[in-house]
């Protein structure tokens, strides 16, 4: 595309959204005719028929007009006016050369849609939104903060924020997908007259493939170029691809002199892309990059008790606990498990309980497998049955401290993959044959005792819970 297409068509995105000021009459009238003629940065220039479009333009529309020329060619620019030599009026600019005549503004009634069927002309963009993907119900936490922050910044003024593009990157399942699409959202809600439209880089490539095959790439350059925010999921699979790299490049650079919006995600940095033009990673780089991480422990308890809210299930605060101690998974594995315990709950008949979810979930996801030691569940006894490690550590034999020192055994031999030699050694110095009694006892006591038994469950619980 050469500079005078670009900047005629900068010139069409003016008039597009000009007209949305003034009426129809006074577009046909005072606009149409209307060709611009160049634009070095900081001058643009336009050629009018005669005297009275200056006259008219500076009285009535400028106040309209000129604060979308900074907008789209930038905040420094001058307007200047070229009307033909018999006609020219001393204060007007004028040209000496031939004024060279320009293609009119696109008819973007003739773009081929690329989103449309098959025979469909008539341009009518759908933004290809999730409705399930917005800001009402994405959970806010540490590890997205800056991005759904930046996020909302963006809907609220976009194209206008420093945050342009928008890179949103971070491993699978994390959130990035629904962070920019209820942008999407944000931006239809607040901005309904703008274009929003998402779309899977995967998707981008197919549509550029077809394109070029049909010969219609100027349609489809011109139909991105008519976006006014454009959201790119996995830009990381443009690698390799030179040719959709070259288009999107000129789509890029046509919307950020317009003052449109990008948002784009990734499983990278910038930094980190591979096999992508120089000038592209230079121009992810313009905005801001905001990272998404893990959700920390608070987050992953407000994942699920929103998640079991919009199932409609009540989960005991003992299991949300239990799911956002153990499942180290992204968000998307989060509330996959806690779909499939809800269901097998439901199909069994049974409660939701600890006991149910270590059994399903262990194999739907992996559950964090955090070594368990002696010393971890010693201190977990002893603050039990209210005994100093002191005391427990000590030659007494009295029978609360026994019987919290056999406890201790049992779930040592239980839960930790060390000897019974080394159980004995670090619980009271005894040997492997005092291990075996104690754990026999502890059986043999919760298989007659209701109460033991529950306490040794309840003890077991703090174990898992809190290691």
């Amino acid at each position: 595309m050469t500079h005078s297409d670009t900047y005629t068509q900068v010139w069409q995105d003016c008039l597009d959204r000009l007209q949305l000021t003034i009426t129809e009459e006074e577009y046909v009238k005072w606009f149409k005719p209307i060709r611009p003629i160049g634009f070095d940065g900081s001058n643009l220039r336009l050629r009018v028929p005669n005297e009275s479009f200056v006259v008219n333009i500076e009285k009535l529309f400028l106040s309209r007009l000129k604060p979308i020329i900074m907008e789209l060619y930038g905040a420094d620019t001058q307007l200047h006016y070229a009307v033909p030599r018999e006609v020219r009026p001393q204060q007007v600019e004028t040209t000496a050369t031939a004024v060279p005549e320009f293609a009119r503004p696109i008819d973007t009634a003739k773009i081929k849609n690329p989103f449309a069927l098959p025979g469909l002309r008539r341009i009518v963009i759908d933004p290809q939104l999730n409705l399930n993907y917005t800001f009402d119900n994405h959970i806010e936490g540490e590890c997205n903060r800056l991005a759904r922050s930046a996020g909302m910044a963006v809907a609220v003024s976009p194209g206008s924020t420093a945050f342009n593009p928008l890179y949103i990157y971070g491993d699978s399942g994390l959130g990035k997908t629904h962070i920019a699409q209820a942008i999407g959202h944000e931006v239809r809600q607040r901005h309904p007259e703008l274009q929003v439209l998402y779309v899977s880089m995967n998707k981008f490539q197919a549509q550029f493939q077809t394109a070029y095959k049909n010969g219609e790439i100027t349609d489809f350059i011109h139909f991105y170029q008519m976006v006014d925010v454009l959201i790119i999921d996995d830009i990381q699979e443009l690698t390799g691809k030179t040719g959709t790299q070259n288009v999107f490049f000129n789509i890029f650079n046509h919307l950020q002199l317009s003052g449109k919006q990008l948002i784009l995600t990734s499983d990278k940095p910038p930094v980190e892309l591979k096999d992508i033009e120089q000038r592209l990673l230079t121009r992810f780089k313009w905005g801001l990059s905001a990272q998404l991480n893990v959700p920390d422990y608070d987050t992953k308890v407000k994942i699920i008790r929103a998640k079991a809210q919009r199932l409609g299930a009540n989960i005991p605060e003992d299991v949300v606990a239990y799911l956002a101690e153990n499942i180290s998974a992204n968000v998307r594995e989060i509330e996959g498990a806690l779909s499939s315990l809800i269901a097998n709950a439901s199909f069994l008949g049974r409660k939701i309980t600890i006991s149910l979810a270590k059994d399903i979930l262990k194999v739907y996801v992996k559950l964090t497998q955090r070594e368990i030691t002696i010393d971890h569940i010693v201190k977990v006894v002893c603050e039990y049955y209210d005994i100093e490690l002191d005391t427990f550590n000590s030659t007494k034999r009295t029978r609360d401290v026994a019987q919290a020192r056999q406890v201790a055994m049992f779930l040592a031999k239980q839960h930790t993959k060390a000897p019974l030699t080394v159980i004995g050694s670090s619980i009271g110095g005894r040997n492997h044959a005092t291990v075996l009694h104690s754990c026999k006892a502890v059986a043999d006591m919760m298989d007659t005792d209701k109460t033991f038994k529950a306490q040794i469950e309840e003890i077991e619980k703090l174990v898992l819970n809190k290691n």
